[in-house]
């Protein structure tokens, strides 16, 4: 399904792109987990990735559609490395901790950061120009994540209405491609950087996340408290480096 699809401006006729957004029921082992408001496509990276981002899972599993081959539903293979509880999740597209029901519930433990790569502020400040968003350039409605590796090379870049299920797509791709941890690879947002999207970056094994919008407070003190290299306003040029500028070089 596209990521798009046409729409009349009433006011005089003419035809515009929308963004799409439907609801994705995520199954385990046909047992309904969570629903989430998605674009349409890579859905079961996004279930995936997900479920990773939320430490129930540490590696990839099978997915795929249910075997009553329900729309707008993926069915992805047990076991899950804990109980998630008897509550199922509900996600909106703007919010990815949203419906869960306790703070201690929010955090996710993530392995300590390698390294990473080393590189300057030019490097950084050139990597949203270089994010793939063909369908933010028809409908202006979509985020966009991408990874790219230390030599600023695109590895995948996914769109999607919700911010946090373009990264649970990225997540997604390289689980099933055995590239998680991500190690050297860095993480590049086209919006803000909020908590949920540090904290799925940290699980991943992200040293470096940047984005074109601003951080929010918590966002700047978990990757502190992670290890992580968090860089935001990174346009036109530049970068504001917030936490751990030690990968970050002059120049």
């Amino acid at each position: 399904m596209s990521a798009y699809s046409f729409t009349k401006v009433h006011h005089d006729g003419r035809d515009d792109d929308v963004a799409v957004e439907e609801p994705l029921e995520i199954r385990v082992d046909g047992v309904p987990l969570v629903v989430t408001m998605r674009t349409p496509g890579h859905d079961e990276e996004l279930a995936l990735g997900f479920l990773y981002g939320e430490g129930l899972i540490d590696g990839p599993h099978a997915a795929g559609p249910t075997d009553d081959f329900a729309v707008n539903t993926v069915d992805v293979a047990g076991p899950l490395t804990r109980d998630p509880g008897e509550r199922r999740f509900y996600t909106t597209s703007s919010c990815g901790v949203c419906g869960k029901g306790a703070l201690e519930e929010v955090a996710v433990h993530s392995a300590p950061l390698t390294a990473g790569p080393n590189v300057t502020r030019s490097f950084l400040a050139g990597l949203p120009d270089k994010l793939e968003q063909p369908a933010f350039e028809r409908t202006g409605g979509v985020h966009a994540t991408g990874l790219f590796d230390p030599t600023g090379e695109l590895v995948v870049t996914r769109e999607d209405v919700g911010r946090h299920n373009a990264m649970d797509k990225v997540i997604g791709r390289m689980l099933l491609d055995g590239l998680v941890p991500l190690g050297e690879r860095i993480l590049c947002v086209s919006g803000r950087l909020s908590f949920e999207l540090v904290q799925k970056a940290a699980v991943a094994g992200a040293p470096m996340l940047v984005g074109v919008g601003a951080p929010s407070s918590l966002a700047v003190s978990l990757a502190d408290d992670r290890g992580m290299t968090l860089c935001g306003f990174t346009r036109r040029g530049r970068t504001n480096v917030y936490t751990h500028p030690e990968r970050v070089l002059d120049g």
